[in-house]
């Protein structure tokens, strides 16, 4: 009898002491309550306390946290309606205050992110809502991580998931769209045709430069050799004016016969002259050749000119009048 009484109460202190033992999960703490009074927090591993004295009160997830704000219908600010949800992440610091200082603490936060979402987006543009999300997740993030901090909560990130605006808005930032991108395909071939017209003017601007300044080197060029000849031409004249003021008789017959020779290979010379007649007597320009060699051997140093051989009869031609020679 004894020793069942005994088996007994040792039963009764291992189930006490068993109630008593709390181990916690890591990622967890619980509450201890002492008769229904917040007294500590057990943390993850063994932990101790009297059972019927103490017992866990909540068990509090302290790990980093999703929760979906479900899809709802805002108005912008210039009356165009969307649709929009997204999500809050979001870790329990201070698992007391999570517990205790407010009754749900998931549904208090996805309030909270949900109607300062409407109060974000509600105060913006439609072409701000769709290009600022940035812009908006920082403004909700602000918001709502500094209304949660009295819950011992840290939102670390809240980002709207997706924008659906009505299909009629749709269609319109489409044409919208279209007809900007024409507008700039325009913009930009009017750019391009006015720059290639710009280089062609350019390239016939450097090409006439370049053309007179080759007619004004080629001017040049032809005014130095006119020169040139000019000189040459005025030098032998002074040296045929200087023979004859020596009395110098012969240098008058060169010259003269040199412009004579000149003159009448011009004529034979010219692209239209099929048949070239000659006003003058042949014994003339014979007599100006002899006039020349004679000329020729004064200057070399030799005898006296001898006189010129008597030049050939000249026959009549068949339509002169008279005989025959």
């Amino acid at each position: 009898m004894e020793v069942t009484a005994m088996l007994f109460v040792l039963a009764l202190v291992v189930i006490y002491v068993m109630a008593s033992i709390k181990i916690v999960r890591q990622g967890y703490h619980y509450t201890i309550e002492h008769f229904g009074r917040f007294t500590t927090v057990a943390r993850p591993g063994f932990n101790f306390y009297p059972a019927f004295f103490y017992r866990v009160g909540r068990k509090v997830n302290m790990m980093e946290q999703v929760l979906d704000i479900p899809g709802q219908e805002i108005i912008t600010k210039d009356n165009a309606m969307v649709s929009v949800d997204g999500v809050v992440f979001f870790q329990v610091l201070d698992a007391a205050k999570g517990a205790y200082e407010v009754s749900d603490l998931y549904l208090a936060i996805m309030q909270l992110a949900t109607t300062n979402l409407r109060t974000v987006m509600g105060s913006m543009d439609l072409d701000e809502t769709l290009s600022k999300r940035d812009e908006i997740n920082a403004r909700l993030l602000s918001v709502v991580d500094q209304a949660t901090e009295a819950w011992g909560v840290k939102i670390t990130r809240v980002e709207v998931k997706d924008i659906r605006p009505p299909a009629d808005i749709v269609n319109a930032m489409g044409r919208q769209m279209k007809a900007e991108r024409e507008k700039r395909a325009l913009i930009l071939e009017s750019e391009g045709l006015r720059a290639s017209e710009i280089l062609k003017a350019e390239g016939q601007k450097q090409g006439q430069i370049l053309q007179a300044e080759g007619r004004r080197e080629a001017a040049f060029r032809d005014a130095e050799a006119r020169e040139r000849a000019a000189e040459a031409e005025a030098k032998a004249t002074e040296m045929v004016s200087n023979a004859i003021a020596g009395g110098n008789t012969q240098a008058i017959n060169y010259f003269v016969a040199q412009k004579y020779v000149e003159a009448v290979s011009q004529f034979a010379t010219s692209p239209n002259a099929k048949t070239i007649l000659f006003p003058v007597e042949a014994t003339q320009l014979i007599g100006t050749l002899g006039g020349i060699g004679e000329l020729a051997r004064d200057a070399l140093g030799g005898t006296a000119a001898q006189a010129p051989a008597e030049p050939p009869k000249r026959r009549r031609g068949p339509f002169e009048g008279g005989p025959s020679a």
